[in-house]
């Protein structure tokens, strides 16, 4: 495995300091409170010492089981996921409130074992949130549905600001490291949302470090673009452990600068590019970059 850069050592350093902070344990306290899963926990994201000690949190909706086994993932997998938890989205939502939060986003581990990957639960979790904190921008991140227009038609229907959906690595690497995806049908997901409703922005997002090539990285984002989509993170793939897909290499920033001009002339309306980019990073600073290019 590739040796760590400073930046990540560094980062981890700085991580856990705000973990052990009294705000971070509050955020943690609540979550916990309330039985909420978040990406940050379950993803083992660098950033979640940053997001926990200023309140902010990604929620994690659906449980805490994939259904599917990506190699570069950390959410748990291979057990039998619990039904949906008709009482999560009011929970969510209510914690929204209580925080104050004006832009929010959310997301899923991939249920193929439910009729509609789990459309429903997202519908109604956007729903309260929005009843419950009037004004707030919301972001659903969501799985591919398995192709299922049907599904994504009923997650649109609740009128998020964001659709998101991760294109995650480029095509190459599908077959390897995206066991159950398919790097067409995610791009489906883009162009379908914006066909259905093109007042509503979409969002994707791609880890670089995975073993792609240049020309690799170039088409994904010209495909992107081509299929409608708005907004767009960059950023550095670390492996959450030894069993994991391999960091194959570390960009620099600025290797993620030039990338970030390159997505932006490929059309994107919206970048945000840098080691530590997560999908859910900054993701209001985003929105109202791109909001005000319309």
């Amino acid at each position: 495995m590739t040796a760590y850069p400073d930046w990540i050592i560094k980062e981890v350093r700085r991580n856990k300091a705000d973990l052990r902070g009294t705000a971070a344990s509050g955020t943690a306290a609540q979550l916990k409170a309330r039985a909420l899963h978040t990406v940050c926990d379950e993803a083992r994201c660098p950033n979640k010492g940053k997001c926990f000690s200023g309140g902010e949190a990604t929620f994690l909706i659906l449980g805490d089981i994939c259904t599917r086994n990506c190699g570069f993932c950390a959410v748990a997998k291979g057990l039998p996921p619990l039904p949906p938890d008709p009482g999560e989205p009011r929970r969510a939502a209510e914690l929204c409130r209580e925080w104050k939060l004006k832009y929010v986003v959310f997301t899923s581990p991939t249920r193929d074992d439910l009729p509609d990957g789990g459309a429903a639960h997202f519908a109604e979790t956007n729903r309260l949130i929005k009843e419950l904190s009037p004004g707030i921008r919301t972001e659903p991140l969501i799985p591919d549905f398995g192709g299922d227009v049907k599904a994504l038609e009923t997650v649109l229907a609740s009128d998020p600001d964001v659709l998101g959906h991760n294109l995650e690595m480029v095509a190459g690497l599908y077959a390897g490291a995206r066991a159950g995806a398919d790097y067409g049908r995610s791009l489906a997901v883009i162009s379908n949302s914006k066909r259905l409703r093109p007042d509503i922005l979409t969002k994707s997002g791609i880890m670089l470090g995975l073993g792609e090539k240049p020309e690799e990285l170039e088409r994904a984002l010209a495909d992107l673009a081509a299929a409608g989509c708005d907004l767009l993170t960059l950023g550095q793939y670390l492996a959450p452990s030894k069993t994991h897909r391999p960091v194959q290499k570390y960009y620099t920033e600025e290797e993620f600068a030039r990338w970030g001009e390159k997505a932006r002339a490929a059309g994107l309306r919206a970048v945000l590019s840098g080691p530590l980019v997560r999908s859910s990073y900054k993701a209001r600073e985003l929105y109202e970059e791109a909001r005000g290019r319309a």
